[in-house]
């Protein structure tokens, strides 16, 4: 009778506990699918918030291109900033031109560029950086630059835009001043960070030659095929310069007194000088340029003034530059891929803008 006694209790604490295991585990089961479930339905909203952002930015991007009439925003990226050495880089290129190529070609080569302007989509820009190109007669150089320019400037991830300034008339060429213009009128479109001042004739043959400004005013063109690839002289200062806003400013930018060829480079080298600036360049071997051959143009011939002028520039910075800079200005045109200014310097101005005069 004990015996019987004792197997009952036995079995009846085994039972208790079998219970009890079946019901903590499914406690667990049911917490578990809980736990999972909200943690599907925080990934479920996660993606769905994902895709909302993806065809917003698509979206918008599509109204920016059907819209060709509205002007180029600045598209703030959904990622961070771009790093400092891009990685679609390929180092250094051997350029070639082909006479045939034309200019909707290059125009569908580049269907990110809008009205003259580009942003990367992937990342934020470091630099918004305007490229200033001086030009009469030179369409094929022009149409030649803009070919390996922009595809260039894409992979160095830049925020950039490309501006002509052409000269109407039938005065003397005068480089030095188009930059000027190009460089007021720029800033009545964006609040650039960095200007480069830029030769139709040099194409660039290393896009680790990065057209950014630095913390001084930068040559970017060291040495060229038809030198050598040496500099042409100690202190050249000319072709290709990369100059923020404030250095630009500070040295009054070019002087308009330089007429023809030669002289104003070497004049903008001393106002930098002069404000205790140095001239930086990249490696030698990076800072390599393809010049396009041509003969001098009509309008264009030396300048046999230069060198008077050249010791004067202590005298004549502060009057002679932005702050003088007077034009007859004929059009802006935005094209699909330069914004095209046009002026004239042989009929009475009627524009004549810039800072006030700079202080030492």
């Amino acid at each position: 009778m004990a015996l019987g006694l004792n197997v009952f209790n036995l079995f009846y604490k085994f039972k208790v506990l079998v219970l009890v295991t079946l019901f903590v585990m499914v406690l667990w089961t049911t917490f578990s699918y809980l736990v999972d479930t909200r943690q599907e339905i925080a990934k479920a909203k996660s993606m769905v918030e994902f895709f909302r952002k993806v065809t917003s930015l698509d979206y918008s991007q599509k109204e920016e291109k059907i819209e060709s009439t509205a002007d180029v925003p600045m598209v703030k990226s959904f990622q961070g900033p771009c790093p400092a050495l891009s990685p679609y880089l390929r180092g250094a290129t051997k350029l070639s031109f082909t006479p045939l190529v034309t200019l909707e070609e290059v125009q569908k080569k580049n269907p990110l560029v809008a009205k003259g302007r580009y942003h990367p989509v992937e990342c934020s820009a470091l630099q918004h950086v305007a490229i200033l190109i001086p030009h009469r007669n030179r369409e094929k150089h022009l149409l030649y630059l803009l070919q390996h320019l922009h595809p260039f400037l894409q992979r160095q991830q830049l925020d950039y835009g490309i501006y002509v300034i052409h000269q109407a008339g039938n005065t003397k060429f005068n480089r030095a001043k188009l930059l000027n213009v190009g460089y007021l009128e720029a800033l009545k479109e964006v609040n650039w960070d960095c200007f480069i001042f830029h030769d139709v004739d040099l194409v660039p043959e290393n896009d680790f030659n990065i057209y950014m400004c630095d913390t001084q005013p930068k040559h970017l063109v060291v040495g060229r095929n038809n030198t050598g690839y040496r500099l042409r002289y100690r202190g050249y200062f000319g072709g290709v310069t990369a100059l923020t806003r404030d250095q630009f400013s500070k040295v009054n930018g070019f002087s308009n007194s330089y007429w023809g060829w030669g002289g104003e480079d070497d004049d903008l080298r001393i106002r930098v000088e002069m404000q205790k600036m140095k001239v930086v360049r990249p490696p030698a071997d990076v800072a390599r340029y393809t010049m396009i051959f041509h003969n001098r143009d009509h309008g264009n011939e030396e300048n046999r003034e230069r060198m008077k002028l050249l010791r004067q520039v202590s005298r004549t910075w502060k009057t002679d530059g932005l702050n003088s800079c007077s034009y007859k200005l004929l059009s802006v045109e935005h094209n699909p891929l330069y914004i095209n200014i046009t002026v004239d310097f042989s009929v009475q101005p009627e524009v004549s803008q810039g800072p006030p005069p700079p202080r030492l």
